[in-house]
């Protein structure tokens, strides 16, 4: 490996700590933002023990200000950020021209995506 490609890979590195860093600090303000509404209402925004689950329903939920809503997108933030760094592991390993691992990281994208659709259903 030249020189030029360890400065690369350290550059994506990099890239792909601030990833896991800002999705981290955005999904907790999210869900603190949440939380805070929900102390200083009291209320859900939601009737009994329901509570948004679909993507649908969370953004109509943020869009009324509901604090569930918050709490749920900050969640679905949460759970986004690994597969994003996956994304960015694909684009990492197709610039080394790594073809087995761009291979196993699509799979691993791939277990993830089929995962979170069964979750969702």
């Amino acid at each position: 490996m030249t020189e030029k490609e360890k400065l690369e890979m350290a550059h994506i590195e990099e890239v792909i700590g601030k990833i896991l860093r800002i999705g981290v600090g955005i999904s907790c303000a999210v869900m603190i933002f949440g939380f805070l509404l929900f102390l200083i209402t009291g209320k859900s925004g939601y009737q009994g023990d329901e509570f948004p689950t679909q993507l649908s329903s969370i953004f109509q939920g943020i869009t009324q200000i509901r604090p569930f809503a918050f709490l749920m997108a900050g969640l679905f933030l949460l759970i986004l950020t690994p597969i994003l760094r996956v994304v960015v592991s694909i684009y990492s390993f197709a610039r080394e021209r790594d073809k087995l691992y761009v291979g196993i990281t699509i799979v691993v994208l791939c277990i993830l995506l089929f995962a979170m659709m069964l979750g969702a259903g």
